[in-house]
């Protein structure tokens, strides 16, 4: 046996928590409850909170966008607005608006701009 395949062989593959790699059953999935479709917040009762965070980014600054109630491709599209007007990279993960760098005095006063009227 060559060390190639010593070493992919360790390697444990996991599967769902329950063990459950495959199923022909049709009525698995009604087991689980649906989500409910989340409607967008208009701009004037969204309560935006930016801050600025470094937390486990090596030091780097980012400027966090919190706070957003809506649809996952309503909060993608004005992290895209905002990552364009900075000229800065960024992502949007588990609610946040991710921006690279120090913008927060910049991105309050676009959000108020854009009718965004709880920005703090």
């Amino acid at each position: 046996m060559s060390l190639i395949e010593a070493n992919t062989m360790s390697k444990k593959h996991t599967a769902r928590p329950d063990g459950l790699a495959y199923s022909t059953n049709k009525d698995f999935f009604k087991d689980f409850p649906e989500e409910e479709a989340m409607e967008t917040l208009p701009k004037e009762k969204q309560k935006l909170r930016v801050k600025l965070d470094t937390k486990q980014r090596a030091g780097k600054v980012v400027t966090l966008i919190d706070g957003f109630i809506g649809t996952t491709d309503d909060i993608e599209a004005l992290g895209k607005q905002l990552k364009t007007k900075c000229g800065a990279g960024g992502s949007v993960k588990d609610g946040f608006i991710i921006i690279q760098g120090d913008y927060k005095d910049k991105v309050i006063a676009w959000l108020k701009d854009w009718g965004y009227a709880g920005t703090k």
